[in-house]
């Protein structure tokens, strides 16, 4: 059946909308304040933008490039144990040096990913999350995020909320991802998956809330296949799998390190050469 939706999918998303993964519809709220809470973090900037991140060291957030394109300063949201906001801003911002700035999710060529530095680490109830081997076909995942529960209502946003989802295989347009489907719809009515507010947000390998194997960062999601409604959430979510691109980010992460807490204030126009500086103003 996981088979017969990928097929399905690559002939749906040809032709439909397709939207920047932007909270979790058909979740749980995460109430456990040793799981999701722990690692995952809200992404926001000032000229409106939010997503989510995988905390992956005290002061480096891995998420998604494509939130970043609005501009504007940065700053990362965490949870304490009783689950209340603290902020903490954003000094250096790493995109992969292959992301193209100027197109959606779907159409980018490059990768999907960015690291950030915050300007001090996060506190210690906050676990860095360690980085996994690549995923399977059928393979169940659990991944987590901020922002809406019901696709029409912005008020649901900015609640940590999980799901579990089943890795239905690679989908491939302009790069290749990995897409994931509700376990009982199967991408083909609407179930669990992605939705505004969930990009950058991290997909832990498993179905234990308190997963430390990172494997995957949310990139995008669509409706599912069987809908009379347009719909761009519950349906297929895409995962940019991190076993792809250990390397540069173990090297991004060592770079962003190696910085002082305070970067230097200006920000490049665009990514440049291997490793390319984003300061936030």
């Amino acid at each position: 059946m996981i088979s017969r939706s990928s097929l399905a999918l690559a002939c749906f998303l040809a032709a439909s909308a397709v939207q920047p993964a932007l909270a979790v519809v058909g979740g749980v709220d995460s109430r456990d304040a040793l799981g999701a809470r722990a690692s995952t973090v809200r992404v926001e900037t000032s000229r409106g933008e939010l997503c989510s991140g995988a905390v992956i060291a005290p002061e480096i957030i891995l998420t998604a490039a494509h939130c970043l394109m609005g501009g504007g300063s940065i700053s990362v949201v965490s949870l304490d144990t009783r689950f209340r906001a603290r902020r903490q801003m954003v000094v250096a911002v790493l995109p992969h040096p292959s992301f193209v700035p100027g197109t959606t999710p779907r159409t980018q060529p490059g990768t999907d990913l960015a690291l950030l530095r915050l300007a001090q680490p996060l506190p210690g109830d906050i676990q860095p999350l360690t980085l996994g081997s690549g995923l399977w076909q059928g393979e169940t995942v659990t991944m987590a995020g901020y922002g809406l529960s019901a696709e029409n209502n912005k008020r649901t946003a900015r609640r940590l909320r999980e799901t579990q989802l089943v890795n239905a295989g690679n989908y491939t347009t302009q790069n290749t991802v990995k897409v994931a489907v509700d376990a009982e719809n199967r991408g083909e009515t609407p179930g669990a998956g992605a939705c505004r507010g969930d990009s950058g947000g991290p997909v832990l390998r498993g179905s234990g809330a308190r997963s430390r194997d990172l494997v995957g960062i949310v990139s995008w999601s669509s409706g599912p296949l069987k809908t009379q409604a347009r719909r761009i959430c519950g349906g297929f979510t895409a995962i940019t799998p991190v076993s792809d691109y250990r390397s540069w980010i173990a090297e991004g992460t060592a770079r962003l390190r190696s910085l002082g807490s305070e970067a230097p204030p200006e920000q490049a126009a665009e990514p440049r050469a291997a490793f390319s500086w984003w300061f936030s103003r």
